[in-house]
Order: structure tokens, then C-alpha cells, then sequence
């Protein structure tokens, strides 16, 4: 039997009208017992299994307990359950308290009331907990199964962590397995955990058969056809060491995304993926302040700019969780809005969204934005970011993440925002690149109006991340699926690296932090060698590099470093109340006349100057700054 599809809740609906019944009726017989005195009473009996035919279902619905899944029933639906009939029973009581002023009501007792309340309790919850009763017993019979070797369809699967994650994942392929939803059968036949506790202990009728580094025995011990990595808060390392020993057993293997991918959303097996580079770079757990952001972000009016790139759309996923009031997307392309939109109804469908399509270089297009939604919390994520294409493309790197920065900022002050947080890169430290040095002038823009007009505007600045757009990852994949080789530019080319999730977990965080008119540097671990993060990607593809795939090195391209910095030499980075969070005071040597009228000049080059003189500008504003003009227009310099 499916316990899903005879527990549908049109059929517990009719179940609920028999009970009711029966439970009024049960109730006046254990209070009066068989006799006379029982058919002396058949009257109000009547009339109260009418009041509550109409008064319980409607609870009942009210409360939601038609609208549940009930094989999955846990504490949470049993106060639901508690709470309904409670509130039912009541009303009950009411009515027929006032039922009393009528000839056929007087001497009710009450304790039919109560007895009912006791019935309903047991009789609602009974039935809608049967569903999982049944689950239950059927998961157990799989498991049995599994031990006594019976043919079940399906791939044997192992699963890495007995934790919440595991186990929600085996619920979920139990359920599959019980025909409840499509698609091929995945058997859990054991679990791996390096709890000690854990060991030999079973979770849903499946054995926890050994730790992590027992995988290669244990897989050709149970003849699994498959590894599933169910540990989303494991670091890098631990996934590294785990996918190794799949690849070198050859197994497939997969994972559940991490923590911060899963902010917000429901675990289920449809969101297992292919182990990918991601994963291998994985940090430990983020720690936030779940309180202090809540502070900042809930019932806020949310205004985000570039809410169509790649960290634009995840910090509008992640504000959702945090139940502002109204949430603001600005962008210039149609289509990565829209794309968004999508997204946030599906996943967060309660919020109200407006989507507006501007260019944060036109001044009163902005203005009407912000005088029409009045934003209280704003990220300024709006920015062209590929170094290449801004050398041959100065003018557009100025106009946009200088003069579209200072609109935002100018506005966000003539509209009393309450916070404004804009997102850097490393690439404006000591810039060697055009793009590097107009996020450097945007940062100076920011933080000099944080002086000047006493308000917490502040700019977070990290590194690399991985799988936004125009990232090196998908073409590398292109690269090995078309058989190599692999392009990198220098074998000493090193980057901080982040993931895009990660990063905007601690661009929150530093958003809420009371300190503003700071730059808030992210803390990004040691940089990686580009060479070998196209190694593991190399391998992760199951090949091998320098044997399968060839990689070649073509040189540096126009405005890229070697390796990056965070800050600038002579600046003091200080911790803040969050270990992945340091803070540089870069507000030294900021004066807002002298200031406001170089970005003026520069804005004015960009708009109608030429390239060169651009590039002379920055650098006599960036006094560090190491930007060489471009020698040749050849465009395939860039790739």
C-alpha cells in the first residue's frame, strides 16, 4: 500500500467527518454509560455532533492539516495537531454554552466536552500519523531487504554523513524507492560518519557501516554503484580527500550543495549535483550573527543594483531569507532580471519584489527609483569587472563604476538611506588595470561621503569568485571537453578564491556590523595557484592532467598581476566582532573638494576625452597605481 496516495487529505477529510461522530458519541457514552439516561441525551448528542460537523473541519482547514503531507508528519505537525483541536473543542464549548438559554440543553454536562477534546486528540492524530506509521514499516521492510540481499531495483549508493543531511537524504530515496515520486531508485545500502556514536547504529533501517577513511573497503564490500557526499557543512579538504578516493575506487560521486547554498531552501535528493571545483575550495561553516543581520535587513526596504550579475542575484536569494518588506532590483539587461524574478517567486513567493530596468549612469532615472521606493538598506553591486575588456574599453569602466557609483551615492544620501554597502575587488589595491583603478575611485567616492555626511556607507572588497560570469571555470570546462588543451596565462598566476554563495554570506554580515565608513575586507584564506585549480578541474572531469588534457600557458594579458592583495602595504587591517571579517581604515588623505572635483574631471574625460588621457588621470588620483597604456587594439589578446 502507498501510504501517500491512500492518506490523501480529501480521503483524511472524510476520515475527520467519521471520527467526529464517533468521538461525540463515544464521548457521551463513557460519560453516561448504556441506558436510559444515554437515550435521555440523544437529543443534545445530536445537536453537538452538528456543531461540530461545522465548527471542526473548518478549524481543522483553517490551521492547514488538509494541506500536509502527513508519511512526513513529525513534532512540528503534532502541536499543529494539538493547537487545532484545542482551539475546535472551544469553540465547540462556546456554542453549545450558548446553547444553554434553550429548553433541550439544560444539565450538558461538561465533561462530554472535555472527553471529546481527548478523543479528537487521539483520533486526529492517530490517523494522520498512521501515514507515517505505515512510511515507517514500509522503509524498515527495504532495509530488511538490503541485509537479506533481496534484488531490489535500483543503484546501491553509500552515504557520506549520518547527520541531518544524510538522513533526510535516505528519507528522500526511501520515498522514491516506494514509488512516490518518479524517476530511477537509489537504495542507501550503508552510511559513513566518523561520529563514534554513530557506528553500527542504524537510521532508518540503513547500518552506519564505518568512518570516512573506510570508503574504498566499504565500497566494494556492499558492490555500490555510487557514493553520495551528504555532508554540506565539510570543508574543502575533507571533500577533496573523499573524491579522490571515489575517483581511484572508480565510482561516480556526487554531493548535496553547502550550507550557504542551502540558505533558505528545503534538502531533497532532487539537488544532489556532480561534485565540482566549488566544493573542493570549500571553507569551514561560516559563522554569522543571524541576529544582528536580522536587525538590518528584516521589514527594510531593500534596493540592489546589478541585481542581475552574478552576486547580485544571490544577495537578492539571501535578503529573501531575511523578510524585508519590499526588495528593490535594479539592472540593465531584461533577461538576468527577469531570471531573477523567476527565481525569487519560486523560492520566495510571500516577498514583494519590483524590478525596475535602469542604468545607474542615468541620474534621474535613479532619482525617480529612489524617490518612488524610498530604500532604507542599499547594495551597490552594479559594476562592469572584466579587466580585459575595460583596458580597450576605459571610457565605459569609468561611466559606469565611477559615475554610476557616485549617482548611487549621491542619491543615497539625498534620500536618507539608512546603510549603503558597495561591493569592490581586490583588483583596486594598487591597480594595474583600468577596471582595478575605477573600483578603487568608487571606493574613495563611497567612503569620502561616509566622512563627510556622518553615515554608515561602507565598502566590502574580496577576491575571486568562482562560477560568476565571465570566470575562468566554464571556459576551462569547454576547453576539456573538447579534448584540451587548457589555456592559463602564467604558471605563477595565484588568486584569492571564493565561492559566490560564501561571499555573500560575509557581505552581509559586514553590512550589519555597526562600524561603517570602513572598508571591510573579507577574509579569503591563502591564494590558490591558478595551475592547480585547472589540475583538480582536470580531474574532477575523470582524467588526468599532462596525460589526458595538455595545458598550455599563453602569457599574461593586458592589466593582470600575478597575485592580488586585499590592502594596501602600509594599512593596518583590525578584526571586527566576526573572525572571517577585518576592517582597514582607508579614510586617511580623503578631502571632499579635492576629491569631487578629480572625479568630475575624470568623468568628464570619460564622456568626451580620449584613453590616454583617462589613464593619466587615474594615475595621478592613484598615486600607486600602475596602469600602462594599451599598445595594440588586438582583441585577441583577451582570450
Amino acid at each position: 500500500m502507498n501510504p501517500q496516495v491512500f492518506f490523501r487529505n480529501r480521503n483524511i477529510f472524510f476520515g475527520d467527518l467519521f471520527l467526529i461522530v464517533a468521538s461525540v458519541l463515544g464521548s457521551f457514552v463513557l460519560r453516561l454509560g448504556f441506558g436510559p439516561l444515554l437515550i435521555d441525551h440523544a437529543p443534545r448528542a445530536l445537536v453537538m455532533i452538528c456543531v461540530s460537523l461545522v465548527i471542526k473541519p473548518l478549524v481543522y482547514y483553517a490551521f492547514g492539516l488538509y494541506r500536509r503531507v502527513w508519511v512526513y508528519a513529525s513534532i512540528q505537525e503534532l502541536k499543529l495537531i494539538a493547537v487545532a483541536v484545542t482551539t475546535a473543542s472551544l469553540l465547540v464549548f462556546m456554542v453549545i454554552a450558548t446553547l444553554q438559554i434553550f429548553p433541550v440543553f439544560p444539565g450538558f454536562s461538561r465533561y462530554v466536552i472535555f472527553i471529546d477534546w481527548l478523543a479528537s486528540l487521539v483520533s486526529v492524530g492517530g490517523l494522520r500519523f498512521a501515514a507515517r506509521i505505515i512510511a515507517e514499516s514500509q522503509t524498515s521492510l527495504i532495509g530488511s531487504g538490503l541485509r537479506k540481499g533481496n534484488n531490489l531495483r535500483g543503484r546501491k549508493v553509500v552515504i557520506v554523513g549520518a547527520g541531518d543531511a544524510g538522513v533526510m537524504a535516505v528519507r528522500e530515496m526511501q520515498k522514491t524507492n516506494r514509488g512516490e515520486t518518479g524517476g530511477p531508485g537509489l537504495i542507501p545500502v550503508c552510511y559513513l560518519d566518523d561520529d563514534p556514536a554513530k557506528l553500527q547504529q542504524e537510521i532508518l533501517g540503513v547500518r552506519v557501516a564505518g568512518t570516512l577513511p573506510q570508503l574504498p573497503e566499504v565500497i566494494k564490500q556492499y558492490q555500490a554503484d555510487e557514493v553520495i557526499i551528504a555532508m554540506p557543512s565539510a570543508p574543502g579538504q575533507v571533500i577533496r580527500g573523499l573524491a579522490t578516493m571515489c575517483r581511484k575506487s572508480g565510482i561516480p560521486f556526487r554531493t548535496l550543495p553547502s550550507l550557504p547554498e542551502l540558505l533558505g531552501g528545503k534538502l531533497n535528493v532532487s539537488q544532489l549535483r556532480e561534485v565540482d571545483i566549488t566544493d573542493l575550495l570549500r571553507r569551514d561553516p561560516i559563522r554569522i550573527d543571524n541576529e544582528l543581520i536580522q536587525r538590518r535587513l528584516t521589514k527594510k526596504r531593500i534596493l540592489v543594483t546589478g541585481a542581475g550579475g552574478s552576486i547580485g542575484k544571490e544577495l537578492c536569494r539571501q535578503i529573501a531569507h531575511w523578510e524585508p518588506t519590499e526588495l528593490v532590483l535594479i539592472g540593465h539587461g531584461e533577461n538576468s532580471i527577469f531570471e531573477i524574478l523567476i527565481d525569487l517567486n519560486e523560492t520566495a513567493s510571500q516577498l514583494q519584489v519590483f524590478a525596475e530596468i535602469a542604468d545607474v549612469r542615468n541620474l534621474e532615472r535613479m532619482r525617480q527609483i529612489f524617490n518612488r521606493y524610498q530604500p532604507q538598506v542599499v547594495f551597490h553591486a552594479a559594476a562592469h569587472k572584466h579587466v580585459g575588456l575595460m583596458e580597450f574599453n576605459p571610457q565605459e569602466a569609468i561611466t559606469n563604476n565611477v559615475l554610476g557609483t557616485l549617482n548611487i551615492v549621491e542619491l543615497s544620501v539625498q534620500t536618507n538611506v539608512e546603510r549603503l554597502v558597495m561591493i569592490s575587488s581586490d583588483k583596486a589595491v594598487r591597480p594595474t588595470s583600468v577596471m582595478g583603478a575605477s573600483k578603487r575611485i568608487a571606493e574613495m567616492i563611497v567612503l569620502d561621503a561616509a566622512q563627510r555626511w556622518s553615515k554608515p556607507f561602507s565598502v566590502v572588497r574580496f577576491g575571486n569568485v568562482l562560477g560568476s560570469r565571465g570566470s575562468i571555470i566554464p571556459r576551462w570546462k569547454r576547453q576539456i571537453a573538447n579534448g584540451g588543451p587548457v589555456t592559463i596565462t602564467h604558471p605563477e598566476m595565484r588568486r584569492f578564491f571564493m565561492t559566490i554563495p560564501e561571499a555573500v554570506h560575509l557581505v552581509l554580515q559586514a553590512a550589519a556590523m555597526d562600524s561603517g565608513r570602513a572598508t571591510f575586507v573579507l577574509n579569503m584564506g591563502e591564494q590558490i595557484r591558478i595551475i592547480d585549480l585547472a589540475e583538480d578541474l582536470i580531474r574532477l572531469s575523470g582524467l588526468e592532467p599532462g596525460k589526458d588534457i595538455e595545458i598550455v600557458f599563453t602569457g599574461i594579458k593586458p592589466g593582470e598581476k600575478l597575485s592580488e592583495e586585499l590592502w594596501e602595504d602600509g594599512d593596518q587591517p583590525v578584526p571586527t566582532s566576526h573572525p572571517d571579517v577585518l576592517a582597514v581604515d582607508e579614510s586617511r588623505g580623503y578631502t571632499g573638494a579635492n576629491l569631487e572635483q578629480d572625479v568630475k574631471e575624470l568623468i568628464s574625460l570619460a564622456e568626451h576625452g580620449g584613453s590616454e588621457e583617462i589613464i593619466h588621470r587615474l594615475r595621478s588620483m592613484i598615486p600607486n597605481a600602475a596602469i600602462n597604456s594599451i599598445q595594440t587594439r588586438d582583441i585577441s589578446t583577451l582570450v
